[in-house]
């Protein structure tokens, strides 16, 4: 695993070069010594590290030599005279992480991400560009192949350090970590697992039809960032469920072949055996027609805001009066601007997360409502997976580039062969139309690849989102409920 071109040191190298903490410690056996995993140690070898100072190829701390002109002891790729590292460019992600640092919490229950207050670079408070910062880290170690990695490698994870600044909670590696005794069958959600919901899913026969953006693995999947997802397999039925401070929900209805009102009754058992006394039971994302059968069978519903659904082929081209607006911005943004339209690319991710943060503060600067700044809060994270992780989880993405600069993104999924899911849009607001013409962008791609319909999700219940929906002409409103028990 090499994660160098995703950890870009917020630390200046000036800083770096002049500290005298980093790279030293005080005893032989410091548990703050560097971990390395097995290909990392491989990568030390080959640039001439000592192969004695692993004492377990498989992964180890690092043997540190005694400091040649003073007390303590070194890192042996450390140089002291130059405050080099001699293998910068292949150290380990213990290192890449640094000042930040993974950590349990005191009950080593949680897996936290902090930032360690022993580096001379840190301040009273974590100021803005570090929490920033936190986030891009926080994203890929959460991907499933570095979270993976540091599963397999446990001892990446330090103890509750007291001068160690909180910074965030990272629940995919808690979820991977710590032994949930609630029910044995429950295994945490990964990237690995997508095969086997989509092979539920077209058991399910759910994609006939409008179906659900939510009945796709990757919307879930982008969710991990913010609660634990869990599943759980039986008679042929996939359970998904998500992990709430208050407890276990059904992300979606149970996904199989089996009856439907059947394997609902087995779920809700399920879960009031594991919440107790808590009311956060339910069952997220039911159709239409899921939602009939549940009825009658005895079960409440409760509306969510609708999936909007368009004709590709009319927003590809936004031709007639109804599209007047829209095409007018598009016109206005190529008139002012030279942009141009490219598949995203692994090289765009730091571009991408710097515009994230500044379409966030100025959609914050729009007066948002409190519902809207948690939403906005809890996406960050998703978009900092789909701009490291997408590939894996079959996102696509297209960025706008103005002057050679990226200005706009968008990510989305493939939901059946004819419908295609926009699940995430950010651009510079600064640039009126430069969102239109990526979206039309999206829907002429879509078109070319044989697409007939875009699904634009729902509109989280904003009033601002759901006006800006409603002026595409969607052809349909696919209805989505929350399910409890009568």
């Amino acid at each position: 695993m090499s994660v160098s071109t995703q950890l870009p040191q917020i630390v200046p190298s000036s800083e770096c070069f002049r500290c005298d903490v980093c790279c030293r410690f005080p005893e032989a056996d410091s548990f703050l010594r560097p971990y390395f995993t097995e290909r990392e140690i491989a990568a030390a070898l080959a640039r001439g590290v000592a192969p004695e100072r692993f004492p377990d190829a498989a992964g180890s701390q690092v043997r540190v030599v005694a400091h040649p002109q003073g007390d303590g002891y070194l890192c042996p790729a450390f140089d002291p005279v130059t405050a080099h590292c001699q293998i910068y460019d292949a150290r380990p992600l213990d290192c890449q992480l640094y000042p930040f640092a993974l950590m349990w919490n005191a009950s080593k229950d949680r897996v936290l991400l902090g930032w360690d207050a022993k580096c001379p670079f840190m301040r009273d408070a974590v100021p803005a560009d570090v929490q920033a910062h936190a986030e891009r880290v926080a994203a890929v170690v959460m991907t499933h192949v570095t979270s993976a990695t540091i599963a397999r490698h446990p001892r990446l994870i330090g103890p509750f350090q007291d001068d160690v600044v909180i910074i965030r909670e990272l629940p995919e590696l808690t979820a991977r970590l710590v032994r949930r005794p609630v029910d044995a069958r429950l295994q945490p959600l990964t990237v690995a697992d997508a095969p086997r919901y989509a092979r539920a899913l077209v058991d399910s026969g759910w994609l006939a039809g409008e179906p659900l953006a939510a009945h796709a693995f990757a919307y879930h999947y982008l969710w991990t960032t913010l609660l634990p997802y869990w599943w759980m397999e039986q008679d042929r039925t996939l359970y998904l469920f998500a992990q709430s401070p208050d407890g276990f929900f059904l992300a979606c209805p149970p996904i199989g072949a089996g009856p439907l009102v059947q394997r609902v009754r087995e779920a809700f058992a399920l879960m009031r055996g594991w919440n107790r006394s808590s009311a956060v039971s339910r069952i997220e994302n039911v159709s239409e027609t899921q939602k009939d059968e549940l009825v009658r069978a005895g079960f409440r519903c409760g509306a969510k805001p609708p999936d909007y659904v368009y004709d590709a082929a009319a927003l590809a081209e936004l031709k007639g009066d109804g599209y007047k607006s829209q095409r007018a911005l598009c016109n206005r943004v190529v008139r002012e601007h030279a942009v141009t339209i490219d598949s995203y690319r692994a090289s765009d991710r730091e571009a991408c997360a710097v515009l994230y943060e500044r379409w966030a503060v100025q959609k914050r600067r729009s007066g948002l409502d409190r519902m809207g700044l948690l939403l906005l809060e809890d996406a960050e994270a998703a978009h900092r997976l789909a701009c490291f992780e997408g590939a894996l989880l079959g996102l696509e993405g297209t960025v706008a580039r103005v002057d050679g600069e990226v200005h706009a993104y968008t990510f989305g999924y493939w939901l059946t062969p004819q419908v295609f899911c926009v699940v995430i849009e950010v651009g510079d607001r600064s640039m009126p139309g430069l969102a239109q013409l990526l979206f039309r962008a999206t829907c002429r791609r879509v078109v070319e690849r044989g697409g007939t319909r875009i699904n634009a999700m729902d509109d989280a219940g904003l009033p601002g989102l759901r006006e800006a929906k409603q002026a595409y002409r969607p052809v349909a409103l696919v209805n989505n409920w929350v399910v409890t028990e009568g």
